[in-house]
């Protein structure tokens, strides 16, 4: 008994260091991510120092709610799931489900007409069809990365 008494301490340190090593892995991919997304983006919209000094705050802060609100509207329904699967559920949850969803995407529909309307202040028209092309094929080039990573293991 004594001994798991000494053991059970340092069991529970070993694991919450691989759930933080873990965390900061994951961490460091996003960090290295965002990186290789702002050098992509930065080649391919040429941005002068003025734009460039105008655009990044601008686009980061945009970036960083749109996502925010995203993971929100994902935790809604994790939680709300996690212990019941869909057919356990009342209407009436679903209901608020579908309503939390709808205000998750009203607010990611209004954050991105604010956006636009910031964006025109700062770039021509030319420059943010280029930008959203841009995001796609970064968007395309990183899946392709995935699934080449993916299928080599």
């Amino acid at each position: 008994m004594m001994k798991i008494k000494n053991i059970l301490p340092l069991l529970l340190f070993l694991v919450s260091c691989s759930f933080y090593a873990q965390s900061e892995a994951m961490e460091s991919k996003k960090e290295k991510i965002k990186a290789y997304k702002i050098s992509f983006l930065t080649t391919e919209l040429d941005l002068s120092a003025t734009q460039a000094e105008k655009f990044w705050p601008l686009y980061t802060a945009f970036d960083n709610k749109q996502f925010e609100l995203r993971h929100q509207k994902m935790k809604v329904c994790t939680n709300k799931l996690k212990d019941q699967n869909i057919s356990s559920i009342s209407e009436k949850e679903a209901v608020e489900i579908l309503n939390q969803f709808e205000s998750t995407d009203d607010q990611l529909y209004s954050l991105r007409k604010k956006y636009m309307a910031n964006l025109k202040k700062i770039l021509p028209a030319k420059k943010i069809v280029l930008l959203k092309k841009s995001e796609d094929e970064f968007n395309r080039k990183l899946l392709h990365q995935y699934r080449d990573k993916a299928s080599k293991n």
